[in-house]
């Protein structure tokens, strides 16, 4: 049997070689996917009313604050119904304050007093009604955040439902991604993953933050939802780009 001999010097560059690890050994794995980013505050409002707006002081991407008004509709007709609604309701309190007085000196019965106490509770609820119209007049910003896009402009006059503008919050957004079924299996809340936006081509570090409830059936896919890093400067809602999972070898 013949031997083979080799110098140290050959040794030792063999020993570097990363072909020639140990036994066994293979380079850790890379699972990839697609991903959106999407805001959890985004919506599209709509009129609760039919009226001629007055006033929309936002325009497309612009920003807001919450309670902000974002539309103004003419609400005279609903201001002025308000007006006598509360004009009855004083009406019949007197009504209501004279026949307890009446009833003290025994000049009217019962039955009259409480008669008085219903019509003063009806013209209270009709008032009800009017202040919950007049405040239909305005419609303000549920959170902080930015106009993506007016559906109607100022002096048009619309009805009730019509969609008035669409908003978003970016500083809600969280990464959306569908990943293989198979997956499952390797992942759980809190595992990090990271997420290059197309747009910014900058790194993100992502934590798993919640997987969907249900696979589905035709691409046997999972939603999985991250959560962005707090100091993650640029980004907006409908940035796509993809996610990078490691494996252990």
């Amino acid at each position: 049997m013949g031997l083979f001999w080799m110098s140290a010097t050959q040794a030792s560059s063999l020993g570097n070689d990363p072909l020639l690890d140990s036994p066994g050994a293979a380079p850790s794995a890379e699972r990839k996917a697609r991903g959106v980013l999407r805001a959890r505050n985004q919506a599209t409002l709509s009129s609760e009313l039919a009226g001629r707006i007055t006033e929309m002081p936002y325009a497309d991407g612009q920003d807001f604050k919450k309670d902000a008004v974002l539309v103004r509709f003419d609400c005279s007709a609903y201001q002025a119904q308000l007006n006598a609604a509360q004009a009855a309701v004083r009406a019949a309190r007197e009504e209501l304050a004279h026949n307890k007085q009446l009833a003290s000196l025994n000049s009217v019965g019962r039955f009259q007093v409480a008669l008085a106490q219903a019509r003063q509770a009806e013209a209270q609820a009709q008032a009800q009604v009017y202040q919950v119209q007049v405040k239909r007049c305005m419609v303000t910003a549920p959170f902080d955040g930015r106009v993506v896009a007016r559906r109607v402009q100022p002096f048009e006059s619309v009805a009730g439902g019509t969609a008035l503008l669409e908003i978003v919050d970016n500083r809600t957004l969280e990464v959306h991604l569908l990943v293989p079924s198979s997956w499952l299996g390797s992942l759980k809340q809190g595992d990090r993953f990271e997420f290059i936006p197309d747009e910014t081509g900058q790194p993100l570090q992502v934590e798993i933050k919640r997987l969907g409830a249900r696979i589905d059936e035709g691409s046997q896919t999972l939603l999985l939802i991250g959560a962005l890093p707090q100091d993650a400067p640029g980004l907006l809602a409908g940035m796509s780009g993809s996610a990078r999972f490691l494996e252990a070898p």
